[in-house]
């Protein structure tokens, strides 16, 4: 099997056909293989995003980040972007659907794209890969811990985001959700609302909550990185993805 991978720094057009920084990666190997949209945590799109990305294309999938702050100014460093973005309360939940699209169809429409997309999110990405699972035609989403699918976020913390609930009838494709037990947002409580509503609307869900493991626990640049839960939680996305992508 060749193993080689391309990546590096594009421009893909997102909502109302901005221009987006995004970080892509693709296996250089001819196969057919499904593709990956990655939805940055709200630290926002820094190294652990694009090695993620890596990450998949040297599974076999192709796979983009875009950055969802690119708007808040190009030469501007990611950090500041970020931060700008939050001053805001976030990215609003019609623009993030918007970049979402832009980022399928970039990945659609490279050579040897099969035409399956999956979409996944850490933290802030995680209820933005629910949004867009719910408001797109995608093949498969895995949410990683993200906070405020169910619950609205607390007033302190300045963000605008809303409880997507009322939007779960609207899911589109099988959704497997990654969480940890010792996390608050979203806590156990949380979890289960959302999977008792998907069982009452037949929604294909699979959930799995780590225990000794809080929020960020798939992140390996940080204290809150649990190696036990992230890498069963990357067995289990890799299984996952392989049964809804085809690759």
């Amino acid at each position: 099997m060749n193993d080689a991978i391309w990546a590096g720094t594009i421009n893909i057009a997102g909502h109302e056909d901005a221009e987006l920084e995004a970080y892509l990666a693709r296996p250089l190997g001819e196969e057919a293989r499904g593709g990956v949209v990655v939805i940055h945590h709200m630290p926002g799109y820094d190294e652990a995003s694009k090695e993620i990305v890596r990450k998949f294309a040297a599974h076999g999938y192709a796979a983009v980040c875009p950055n969802l702050y690119s708007r808040e100014g190009a030469g501007v460093s990611p950090d500041d972007q970020a931060a700008a973005a939050r001053a805001k309360g976030g990215v609003a939940d019609e623009q993030l659907v918007g970049d979402v699209a832009g980022a399928a169809a970039h990945l659609n429409g490279l050579e040897h794209a099969n035409g399956k997309i999956g979409v996944i999110g850490f933290c802030s990405g995680g209820r933005q890969t629910f949004l867009a699972a719910c408001s797109l035609q995608i093949d498969a989403a895995v949410d990683c811990y993200g906070a405020f699918v169910v619950n609205e976020p607390p007033a302190e913390s300045g963000m605008k985001a809303t409880s997507l609930l009322s939007k779960a009838p609207g899911l589109s494709c099988p959704l497997l959700g990654l969480f940890g037990a010792d996390d608050s947002f979203p806590g156990p409580e949380e979890v289960g609302v959302l999977a008792a509503e998907l069982d009452k609307l037949g929604k294909e869900h699979e959930f799995h909550s780590y225990p000794d493991a809080g929020h960020g626990f798939f992140a390996v640049d940080r204290p809150s990185y649990r190696p036990a839960a992230a890498v069963d939680g990357w067995k289990k996305i890799f299984d996952f993805y392989g049964r809804h992508l085809g690759a």
